[in-house]
């Protein structure tokens, strides 16, 4: 059985994971840490994390950037992995997320579903082939209208899989309102949709020559980035010190 604080345990991601956690045998959630606690947990709640006494395996931060510092700082302390989902560091913080990886397993992601990192995978052979080929690529992403940035990580983050394999020769361009003239080659065009309640959604185009092939993801719940975690936080539980991400997840299930 792999023990499990949930830092944020009270927010939206925190509730989906504690669901989730109750119906999974390998694992359970020892403690929470959240600013407030309500009593409705079924586990004990810690308002400041310095307090948690709980023996675990391992935490997930799904809270706010400002509390990053503390975390590291107590994973550091009790030589705890962490699976580190929360967005929006700074670059100190970036680099002090680098330091920590020195002294704990810390798995860090722009995107905690498992659909999604598959994809990375993909669109790295696709980019390979069709590339060179003459196929322009377009990434449009959709999100709820209380979204505050954009375009999302994750659709950076897309464009970053293939950006790597075309060795970052590509411009990302956000507004083409300004311009006047043809497409150039060598550029990713990125595109934000914000409305409804759209959880995510995210479309990588390449479009050739009398052909357009489209790899798309659709995420129906917030669900599917709490089974990430989770089974982040059973592949980082035992990891010797080192920095993960979600691609060494599928690797393992592979």
């Amino acid at each position: 059985m792999i023990k499990i604080i949930m830092n944020g345990c009270n927010g939206k991601m925190g509730q989906v994971i504690s669901g989730i956690v109750a119906a999974d045998a390998e694992v359970e959630i020892a403690a929470g840490v959240d600013a407030r606690d309500d009593g409705h947990n079924t586990y004990p709640v810690f308002t400041d994390i310095n307090q948690c006494d709980v023996e675990a395996d391992c935490l997930i931060d799904f809270s706010v950037a400002s509390a990053v510092d503390g975390v590291l700082d107590y994973c550091i302390a009790h030589k705890l992995p962490c699976v580190l989902c929360t967005t929006g560091l700074s670059e100190k913080q970036l680099e002090a997320v680098d330091a920590a990886s020195e002294k704990i397993a810390i798995l860090k992601s722009a995107n905690m579903s498992l659909g999604i990192n598959t994809l990375f995978k993909i669109l790295k052979d696709a980019a390979r082939v069709l590339a060179p080929a003459g196929f322009d690529i377009e990434i449009v992403e959709k999100h709820h209208n209380l979204k505050a940035d954009a375009p999302s990580g994750t659709a950076l983050a897309l464009a970053d899989a293939v950006n790597d394999e075309l060795n970052h020769e590509y411009e990302y361009v956000y507004d083409r309102s300004a311009r006047r003239g043809a497409r150039p080659d060598k550029e990713i065009g990125i595109s934000a949709v914000r409305g409804g309640t759209i959880v995510g959604d995210h479309d990588v185009i390449f479009a050739g020559n009398d052909e357009v092939i489209t790899f798309s993801h659709r995420a129906y719940s917030k669900a599917v980035f709490g089974n990430g975690a989770v089974q982040a936080a059973k592949f980082l539980s035992g990891r010797p010190a080192g920095k993960y991400d979600m691609s060494d997840v599928i690797s393992a299930c592979s």
